[in-house]
């Protein structure tokens, strides 16, 4: 997958070049500093430098639309033409950020009236117009239908400004990310749960992306081919994840990590990115000792950065899948009760975890019941790890499109339901009864992603550079 590439340029009008001596240089400096700035985030950085006339915004344009850049930073260094803005951005054809940056705080009033040259007054003047032109661009871009974002403050000693633009980059990189993901889905869905069946051509349409579907057949056929060699490389490696429980018998052990070892031949054989899966398991021995005993192997993926939803739930992979590239983690959770005691939502889930976000080693535990599915093989247990975190549910509108839902709360330590699955106690500021009530009001599916820290100014960036509506709760 080939890197985040970012447009860079300046603007500025000609014209001013011969009458004020120094200003292009000063001002294509600013632009270096920004570049400088936007290397430290991760992205390989296509600049352009100081665009002036409308003849070199053709050029950038098709410049921009040859590198493919992800999205442009537009600096408006001082007062520019919109003629020398338009043409680049309306070739390129990716999202902009405008970079309205005064290079210091406030200008030297004294040192200014004291320079005793209009013509040098006005240069310096100049140097610190950036959000002159800014309402020109914008009524511009309004009229042209281009969606553009603004980053207002100071090009230096300002923290706040580099951490929007530090978040817009984060979330292009989402971005790309999601519109090369490979999401495998194997089996079928849960019957009866109206909620979850998705529309993939919508997901391809907003996220991008691929989906691969496969047969639940073909993880059976490489798990008849794993070697006990590799089982046991497998098991070293959960030995080193998991705090294995003592009645977990050798047997589940071995079937556990036969199927892990046979995921990950699955994963590298069609390149997943994520993963969504549900087969109940009956009705054929085979897929039945295959599908009882995925659990272990598919948290070690999500563990991985390649994150598995049970139940099919295509939605879910989607927003756990967005939660890790945030770097947040992104576990499957679901309303388990409400506490209202202690004002608190317990969630959780059966099935996969993500180990990277546990509070503590994750508990591996044999399970006699499961609900929907046979009733044998190995679970986890796992608390998210205490502190803040961010839920996000991938919501399928009523008007064809997608929305995402987040919420920011606390991951609390306290008592939670010892069943062998994850469950954790999370604190809303706006209380249990409200929370729950602001979430089912947006209409998403059951399950949600839960990821550490609170993320939601990022995940709403990538919402905006995806084109659909974010909505926060709390």
């Amino acid at each position: 997958m080939n890197t985040l590439k970012a447009g860079l340029f300046g603007i500025g009008l000609a014209a001013y070049w011969e009458q004020f001596e120094g200003l292009q240089q000063r001002l294509s400096g600013y632009i270096g500093v920004v570049h400088q700035q936007l290397q430290g985030y991760g992205a390989e950085i296509v600049n352009l430098g100081l665009i002036d006339r409308p003849e070199k915004a053709f050029e950038a344009g098709s410049r921009f639309r040859q590198e493919e850049v992800d999205l442009i930073f537009l600096y408006v260094t001082t007062y520019a033409l919109s003629s020398t803005v338009l043409p680049v951005v309306k070739k390129a054809k990716v999202p902009v950020i405008v970079l309205n940056l005064s290079p210091e705080a406030a200008i030297d009033y004294g040192t200014f009236n004291n320079l005793g040259n209009r013509t040098a007054m006005t240069g310096e003047w100049l140097a610190f117009c950036a959000a002159c032109p800014v309402p020109e661009i914008a009524r511009v871009f309004k009229r042209s239908g281009i969606p553009f974002y603004q980053v207002t403050g100071m090009l230096h000693n300002d923290p706040g400004v580099w951490k929007e633009v530090e978040e817009w980059i984060a979330a292009a990189k989402v971005a790309h990310t999601m519109y090369h993901n490979r999401l495998g889905l194997m089996g079928n869905y849960y019957g009866g749960m109206l909620d979850i069946y998705s529309d993939l051509t919508l997901h391809a349409a907003v996220l991008g992306g691929h989906m691969e579907i496969i047969e639940v057949d073909e993880l059976s056929g490489i798990r008849a081919t794993v070697s006990e060699t590799e089982i046991t490389a497998k098991l070293q490696e959960a030995q080193r994840v998991f705090e294995i429980q003592p009645d977990c018998s050798p047997e589940e052990l071995h079937r556990a990590a036969k199927t892990a070892v046979a995921l990950d031949k699955l994963v590298a054989k069609h390149q997943l990115g994520s993963l969504a899966y549900y087969h109940k398991g009956s009705g054929n021995a085979v897929n039945e000792d295959t599908m009882s005993s995925v659990i272990m192997g598919t948290s070690l993926l999500t563990a991985r950065g390649i994150p598995v939803a049970g139940e099919y739930e295509v939605k879910n992979a989607q927003a756990m899948k967005i939660m890790d590239c945030f770097g947040a983690g992104g576990s499957f959770t679901e309303y388990y009760a409400m506490d209202y005691q202690d004002d608190i939502v317990l969630m959780g889930h059966d099935g996969p975890c993500h180990p990277a976000i546990a509070a503590g080693k994750i508990k591996l535990k044999p399970l006699q019941v499961y609900h929907g599915k046979v009733g044998k093989g190995l679970s986890v247990e796992m608390s998210v790890a205490h502190g803040p975190v961010t839920l996000l549910s991938v919501v399928e509108t009523g008007n064809g499109t997608l929305q995402f839902l987040l919420a920011e709360g606390m991951s609390e330590a306290g008592p939670i339901l010892e069943i062998g699955n994850t469950n954790s106690r999370y604190r809303f500021p706006i209380g249990a009864r409200n929370f729950v009530e602001a979430w089912n009001a947006q209409g998403p599916a059951h399950h949600c992603a839960v990821g550490k820290g609170h993320i939601a100014p990022r995940i709403k960036k990538l919402a905006e550079l995806l084109g659909i509506q974010s909505v926060q709760v709390c």
